[in-house]
């Protein structure tokens, strides 16, 4: 099992920036593949980032967001930058086996954890 606690979250103005943790708990995350998924009012689940031996972005953060990955402390970041009122949405990580199919498809991840609010001002 895995328990994942996501922090970070928080208020910001368009522009600024804010770095998300995930921390796991149980197995390391060196054994799984970690994403960042993110959810806004009135919208499904969208992929936002994930890591293995390298990383893939969605095209609306590309260049924007940076995910890291911290093995010795069991923890991934989202580094967050240029943000944008449209970033708003609560920002989930999530675990999935590292052959367990697309990384883009939230189903295909086995563990979550409970989401930080990012809300960004215009």
């Amino acid at each position: 099992q895995v328990q994942l606690v996501e922090s970070g979250g928080g208020l910001v103005q368009a522009g600024g920036s804010l770095r998300l943790s995930c921390a796991a708990s149980g197995r390391t995350f060196s054994s799984y593949a970690v994403g960042w998924f993110r959810q806004a009012p009135g919208k499904e689940r969208e992929f936002v980032a994930t890591i293995t031996s390298i990383t893939y972005y969605a095209d609306s953060v590309k260049g924007r967001f940076t995910m890291s990955r911290d093995n010795a402390k069991n923890t991934v970041y989202l580094q967050m930058n240029s943000l944008k009122p449209e970033d708003t949405a609560v920002y989930y990580c999530a675990a999935r086996g590292l052959n367990s199919g697309y990384y883009y498809r939230p189903e295909n991840y086995v563990y979550w954890g409970q989401g930080t609010q990012v809300t960004v001002s215009s």
